[in-house]
């Protein structure tokens, strides 16, 4: 005669190891995913018994510590069952004061919920409430620890890579960040396993409850991520004795740093290059062979156009529009350092320009004449005494008319 299965008591143990394990796995602090879970359950219930939000009849506890998780309804006791009992809801007196002898009819009992009909409630869209409830708790945790990493670059491991889109899938610290194919390095083909570096150039700051447009923006052709391989590789940038003054980017195929040292021992040039170019062939490999000249910045305006020029030869640079908001500049060169100044496509020179914050005009030596170093007067509202008459750091300035090709040549 075969065997009658009995029925086993119910064991949450799997419950509490999984919860464990889902809160090393996210980095996310098991009390946090434990309420959402217990605020996803709450809302489920008091959905499908038609309880209102601010009615607190639905009882959900996670005990953490002692490993209990209890469920359970305050059913209002009434006298008789009727044509619109709802045994979900309500108790007959009889029943209710088997549980407590001293109750009446109006009061309400704490009823633990049937294991088959919880399960038949929770089926409908506490599945969905639990795992948005995760969801925002990544995105909580997202904004509270990232946020410190505003403008830094961190190590992320690529995990999918769509065939059609570009897009990448990154993992950072246990979560997963997408890297539009706009924010990859053009020409750049990654692959499944990769271990790079992102910049981290857009981050939530404020946490709101539910808030579906928590953002980490990472990207690799941001011009923030050559300033940080480069804090990375030089150890006289990362303790400040040498500056990145300004960064300018062509994305996969070429940037410009100007950099400044604060030590006269030091050569700003050379800690940047470092011995036989390893750190700023270091930096190279990493953004996939793209070319970085590494300039010296000067608070003069002409010797720094002159430095962000090179690898051409500048003869004399004239500032024919000192006003900041129209700063333009007449750039002379030798004959045949003009097109090695301009460069292929106008690219130097518009790197060039994106440095300093100058328009730059080019001109070859033959070619210039007396009313190419005509000067515009500097307006009347930057002449008012309460205004510096000085210019602004370069480095305010670079980022200016970013799609604005402002060299050109004659």
């Amino acid at each position: 005669m075969a065997k009658r299965k009995t029925q086993k008591g119910e064991d949450y143990g799997d419950f509490f190891e999984n919860l464990e394990k889902l809160a090393n796995e996210k980095g996310i602090d098991i009390e946090i995913l434990a309420e959402k879970i217990k605020s996803a359950i709450e809302r489920s219930l008091k959905t499908n018994l038609h309880f209102g939000d601010d009615e607190d009849y639905v009882i959900v506890d996670i005990d953490l510590k002692n490993r209990k998780f209890d469920v359970a309804i305050l059913k209002e006791v009434i006298e008789v069952v009727d044509k619109l009992y709802e045994p979900e809801k309500e108790i007959v007196l009889e029943e209710a004061r088997k549980k407590d002898p001293k109750v009446e009819v109006g009061d309400h009992v704490r009823c633990s919920i049937d294991t088959k009909m919880f399960k038949r409630i929770a089926a409908k869209n506490a599945k969905d409430l639990i795992r948005q409830g995760f969801s925002t708790a990544e995105r909580q945790r997202l904004s509270e620890i990232w946020g410190q990493y505003e403008d830094d670059a961190v190590s992320a491991t690529v995990t999918k890579v769509e065939p059609k889109s570009g897009f990448a899938t990154l993992e950072i610290n246990h979560n997963e960040v997408m890297l539009p194919r706009n924010e990859q390095i053009p020409g750049e083909t990654l692959e499944v396993g990769q271990v790079i570096k992102v910049y981290i150039s857009g981050v939530s700051k404020e946490f709101k409850e539910g808030e579906k447009n928590q953002t980490l923006k990472v990207s690799r052709n941001d011009k923030g991520l050559i300033k940080r391989l480069f804090e990375l590789e030089c150890p006289e940038i990362f303790d400040g004795t040498v500056e990145i003054k300004a960064v300018s980017r062509a994305p996969g195929s070429r940037s410009k740093i100007a950099v400044w040292s604060n030590d006269p021992n030091v050569d700003a040039l050379g800690a940047c290059i470092g011995p036989q170019k390893s750190r700023i062939n270091a930096v190279t490999k990493e953004i996939k062979g793209e070319k970085v000249d590494v300039v010296m910045y000067s608070s003069e305006p002409e010797e720094f156009i002159k430095q962000a020029l090179k690898p051409a030869e500048v003869s004399k640079v004239v500032i024919t529009n000192p006003n900041p908001d129209k700063r333009a500049c007449k750039a002379v060169v030798p004959d045949n350092q003009l097109s090695l100044a301009i460069g292929n496509k106008g690219q130097n020179a518009w790197l060039a320009a994106k440095l300093t914050g100058y328009k730059i005009d080019i001109k070859a030596e033959s070619a210039v004449t007396p009313e190419d170093f005509e000067v515009v007067p500097l307006e009347e509202k930057y002449l008012h005494p309460e205004q510096p008459e000085g210019s602004e750091a370069a480095e305010g300035i670079a980022g200016k008319n970013e799609e604005e090709q402002p060299a050109k040549a004659e």
